[in-house]
């Protein structure tokens, strides 16, 4: 078990605890970005379904193995924010790359491919959307995205390259339009108590699990509601929660889950990472952080070089008195789309700041900074503002901290 979740220990201590019935009900996986964290809650949970015994093999073929591995098993719910189009982007090169040669990795880029998307899909489940108002729309993208997959699914034999090409080429354009339109960066307190509803529902076999991502950017009202659940837990039912930033989970959360931390791996350990999950030999090397991420934000339509030159520049003409022209910065910055290009360019006016306003004097100054840009992201990601109304919201919340 866990023989797809290099380079961590906590796959030692996890598969540890499964076999010695340890595991508790309730986890948490902690860790940086692109450390691992959700391969091994969906690893735990197809592990926990599994008929065989002994069980947890990697290339275990029984019915439950199988739905887990092409992740519909219908005993998973998977919910929380998550920047999922670059990933798509990255299979899904490897995947027509590998289909247009013809060679010995069609079959895993094939699965990687699906499970990409899947990972996004299954986070618009009908059960946590219901009763909201976006469940139509949503369910018409789902709907011709299961038809494109269906083209490409693994039972099937894969039809000729352009037409692997053109089905792949949709499902891109379908998982964009799905989570630049209606993924939450914040947990909507609805899908909770959907949620609750789903886990009362007892499974027809094998084990619930839950997996909520990033647990630190709920709100308050979500944190009580999940906090119910945890405390009076459904029977057969297991919780996994990631973050990036333990500190930043509700402490009363944190008492009811066992941590299990996920480490940094080296640039080494994340460049053969990238060789085998996405057949790309030629990453060049890279010290600015996780080469993982770097790797993945070279599928965005533009650079991140040319976002962070475009936020300082922003920033610099705002507090030099000059009112920056926001259509040519949006038109620019290709539209923020996919939304992660937004999140870039706020985080590079962030870092500006902070280079601005480093002295002790400036203190007041710098936390006010933050909190505009912090609302103009949390305005766009939870209450759908529009970004050219959040970022004329902004300059005018930065230029009165300039006057000031």
């Amino acid at each position: 078990m866990f023989d797809n979740l290099l380079y961590q220990s906590a796959a030692k201590l996890l598969e540890d605890d499964i076999r010695s019935n340890k595991l508790p009900g309730a986890v948490l996986f902690s860790g940086n970005d692109s450390c691992g964290k959700l391969t091994a809650a969906l690893e735990t949970a197809r592990v926990l379904s599994c008929s065989e015994n002994p069980r947890g093999k990697w290339s275990c073929s029984c019915p439950s193995c199988l739905k887990h591995k092409a992740l519909v098993s219908p005993n998973v719910m998977l919910l929380g924010p998550r920047d999922c189009s670059l990933e798509i982007h990255a299979a899904a090169k490897a995947f027509v790359s590998s289909a247009s040669m013809n060679d010995s990795h069609v079959k895993a880029t094939r699965y990687l491919f699906l499970r990409s998307v899947r990972k996004l899909e299954n986070r618009f489940h009908q059960a946590l959307w219901q009763d909201s108002d976006k469940l139509s729309k949503i369910a018409a993208i789902t709907s011709e995205l299961d038809e494109c997959m269906e083209e490409l699914d693994i039972e099937h034999e894969l039809p000729e390259i352009k037409e692997v090409e053109k089905s792949a080429q949709k499902i891109v354009e379908l998982c964009e339009k799905l989570e630049g339109g209606f993924l939450y960066d914040s947990i909507p307190i609805l899908q909770i108590r959907n949620l609750s509803a789903w886990a009362h529902i007892g499974a027809a076999s094998g084990t619930k699990v839950i997996i909520i991502e990033k647990a630190e950017r709920m709100l308050e009202g979500v944190r009580n509601a999940l906090l119910k659940i945890l405390e009076e837990p459904p029977a057969n039912t297991m919780f996994i929660l990631t973050t990036s930033r333990r500190n930043a989970v509700m402490p009363t959360i944190l008492s009811r889950l066992r941590n299990y931390s996920f480490s940094t791996r080296t640039a080494e350990q994340e460049k053969e990472i990238i060789d085998r999950v996405f057949h790309d030999g030629a990453v060049a090397s890279y010290s600015g952080g996780s080469l993982i991420q770097h790797y993945l934000e070279g599928f965005l339509p533009v650079r991140p070089e040319a976002i962070e030159k475009r936020a300082f520049d922003f920033f610099d003409q705002i507090f030099d008195g000059k009112i920056p022209d926001i259509a040519d910065l949006i038109k620019n910055c290709g539209k923020f789309e996919p939304r992660v290009l937004f999140k870039l360019f706020l985080s590079s006016m962030e870092k500006r700041s902070r280079g601005l306003f480093a002295r002790a004097a400036d203190c007041q100054k710098a936390v006010a900074v933050s909190k505009a840009i912090g609302d103009c992201y949390f305005n766009v990601s939870t209450y759908n503002q529009g970004i050219q109304a959040a970022l004329e919201d902004l300059l005018c919340a930065l230029a009165r901290e300039r006057k000031r």
